[in-house]
């Protein structure tokens, strides 16, 4: 799952619209799901996902449009599990999109054992972060326990002890696209014409 839905106030446009070069991020985070194995993508999107359906390709994920976005990633997290109704799907892969520095290889070590009563967590530097894996018996009370900006975390604090915490220091930069600084770094743009919500 690829929650793509922020307004991204803090760096001028939403993050789903968020350009690496000529391709859009969410483009670029499909495939790093895609080349870490996850058969099934569903696509959160929320502020312009006119124009984020628009600009990037979609084709082959299953794209659900959270109307609450602004309610913060609790709801997105919500849309995103409710879309799923396959039952053979025993856990799910949660990432957002404004991490381009997450990398399928990260991906993999979290997702290595997709069963339904795990929690998993990538940690950077020791504090955890995405890609996180939840199986299935938690989602219902994830879902009802996510909430605004913290999304899960109500839920994992509640299941800490049953939370595996799996470094990605070495694979992957945990960190979050929140700053006009960090999108320079990553060289980031919103193309002008598709900057509003």
């Amino acid at each position: 799952m690829i929650i793509a839905a922020g307004g991204g106030r803090r760096i001028g446009g939403p993050e789903a619209l968020l350009h690496q070069g000529e391709k859009p991020l969410v483009n670029r985070m499909i495939d790093t799901m895609t080349e870490a194995g996850c058969e099934r993508l569903v696509v959160v999107l929320g502020a312009a996902a006119d124009q984020v359906r628009e600009t990037a390709d979609l084709t082959g994920a299953t794209v659900v449009v959270n109307r609450a976005w602004g309610t913060g990633v609790g709801s997105s997290i919500r849309a995103g599990l409710a879309a799923i109704d396959d039952e053979l799907v025993e856990a799910v892969v949660v990432v957002p999109v404004d991490m381009p520095g997450l990398t399928s290889a990260a991906v993999r070590r979290v997702a290595a054992l997709p069963y339904p009563d795990v929690l998993v967590c990538a940690t950077y530097d020791g504090l955890r972060g995405y890609p996180m894996l939840f199986g299935r018996r938690h989602w219902a009370g994830i879902a009802t326990l996510a909430s605004a900006d913290v999304g899960a975390r109500p839920y994992l604090l509640a299941h800490k002890d049953q939370i595996v915490d799996i470094a990605c220091d070495r694979v992957a930069d945990g960190s979050r696209v929140d700053t006009p600084e960090l999108m320079a770094l990553y060289g980031l743009t919103v193309p002008p014409q598709r900057v509003g919500v």
